[in-house]
């Protein structure tokens, strides 16, 4: 079994092995005409459950074989243009390259001795990454599996900075459309059910100041303190974004850590046009962004960015056997003493490649377009009498729900906006995702994908329209 082991004796094999599988992969991208095939758990369960994983295939190409049939030829596919739905996108070439090589490499980014080059290449990125927030120069950060681990550590240096042992006083102020994993956060470090202040929105679903302004004053009067406001820049039902300028103002006026969740909006950071809506980020204390939504890599490559380096010390836990604190007086330069991870992939190295090959304008201008869809996208929407949409974009996505001409029992609308869904799923001819407005159930599209034109878009309108009024006749036909 030597023979598998990825070394010098072993360099030709593993060339054959891995392009065997990128040709098998280039294939399938190359002839997918739909993002999806349709195909049901229940049809896809018996056909995995009868492989015997303890009787192993001794073949590469046999595998390969057998890897189309349980995964390839039914796997979503983000690259299609008809992939609507959540915050995937479609990768670019280089960041598949940087995955291959640090998959092959291995290396683990959590102390020095174990991965070298590719501690100072995080770190270079995180660097930058800060100087293109603004956060200035004591700023500094760490990779992470992605937004909701990063809004969770973001948290926790925000509970630990808050310094009080009466956890129960503690409230985190984010919007009725905020990430889940802000309350989720809440619930892991402890805190009280009640700790998420959830502030309204206005009409473009974006923080009202007003509204968080009254809700840390209550607070304060009630003798609570006021942990965190967590800001959305790039909310993920509508891509909205707080007003970033003013939420600092309040968090300098109550002594409030001030996060913001740019796990979508990130992108706007390399945009050619639109890096002034992220205004007033550069006065958070701590960031978050997603690599892996608007900077076109692969899963996982996230980041949490930080002001003031010194408050990463709250994620710290020295271990004798792998970052003693000598090591520190040392200058080792260890990540692990900035993450809430062990064990960490080199992730940053997928960046890294993207802006040695494409620089950070190809990504924005990337981003850019997808943006311009979206406005696109809304025009068409806003102009079809069939639908009504609930917002404005400012990032890239879209939220509707489809009006019957003939039916007013919004009961009935939301069962054909579901129908409609489930069926064009159902169909493989596109995805799309949905939410929930006012308690409607509405569709949702998110743009990512450069490739997808609009004429995509008004071609799944009229399916979608095609599945609910299907629906809705034969809802008809049962009531007669």
């Amino acid at each position: 079994m030597r023979s598998h082991l990825l070394n010098d004796t072993t360099a030709e094999q593993y060339r054959r092995s891995v392009t065997e599988g990128v040709e098998r992969v280039a294939a399938k991208l190359a002839t997918t005409d739909r993002p999806f095939t349709g195909v049901t758990a229940d049809e896809l369960a018996p056909r995995i459950e009868r492989i015997d994983l303890d009787r192993p295939l001794h073949d590469t190409t046999a595998v390969l074989d057998e890897l189309e049939d349980v995964y390839l030829r039914d796997a979503v596919y983000f690259h299609h243009p008809r992939y609507l739905a959540h915050l995937n996108c479609p990768v670019v070439i280089p960041a598949v390259l940087g995955e291959a090589v640090l998959s092959a490499v291995n290396s683990s980014l959590d102390t020095w001795d174990q991965s070298a080059g590719g501690t100072l290449i995080e770190r270079r990125l995180v660097d930058w990454t800060a100087e293109r927030i603004g956060l200035g120069p004591a700023a500094d950060g760490v990779f992470t599996s992605g937004g909701s681990q990063s809004n969770l550590q973001a948290l926790l240096l925000a509970r630990e900075e808050a310094k009080t042992d009466s956890l129960a006083k503690l409230r985190i102020f984010a919007s009725e459309v905020s990430h889940f994993s802000v309350k989720k956060s809440a619930k892991l470090l402890g805190l009280g059910q009640d700790a998420v202040v959830s502030v309204p929105v206005d009409h473009d679903k974006r923080m009202q100041t007003v509204a968080l302004a009254h809700e840390l004053e209550r607070c304060r009067e009630a003798g609570l303190i006021p942990m965190a406001v967590v800001a959305t820049a790039g909310t993920t039902d509508f891509g909205s974004i707080d007003p970033l300028p003013e939420i600092a103002e309040l968090c300098e006026q109550f002594g409030t850590w001030m996060h913001v969740d740019a796990a979508y909006g990130c992108g706007l950071l390399a945009s050619l046009r639109r890096r002034a809506l992220l205004d007033g980020i550069e006065r958070a204390d701590s960031v978050t962004v997603d690599y892996h939504k608007s900077f076109f890599q692969p899963v996982s490559s996230s980041a949490l960015l930080v002001r003031d380096a010194a408050t990463l010390r709250h994620a710290t836990y020295h271990a004798e056997y792998l970052n003693p604190r000598r090591a520190v007086q040392e200058r080792i330069p260890n990540q692990v003493d900035k993450s809430l991870q062990t064990t960490r992939r080199f992730d940053a190295l997928k960046l890294w490649v993207t802006l040695r090959v494409m620089g950070a304008d190809g990504i924005g201008q990337l981003f850019d377009e997808v943006c311009d869809l979206a406005e696109e996208g809304w025009k068409l929407l806003a102009a079809d009498p069939r639908y009504d949409v609930v917002v404005e974009p400012s990032l890239s996505t879209l939220v509707f729900r489809y009006i019957p001409a003939a039916v007013t029992d919004p009961a009935e609308i939301d069962r054909a906006n579901l129908h409609a869904r489930k069926a064009l799923f159902a169909s493989g001819d596109a995805i799309v995702a949905g939410t929930k407005v006012g308690g409607r159930h509405y569709l949702k599209f998110t743009l990512l994908n450069p490739e997808t034109q609009a004429s995509d878009i008004a071609a799944v309108l009229d399916l979608i329209a095609g599945h609910a009024e299907q629906y809705l006749g034969e809802s008809l036909d049962r009531a007669c």
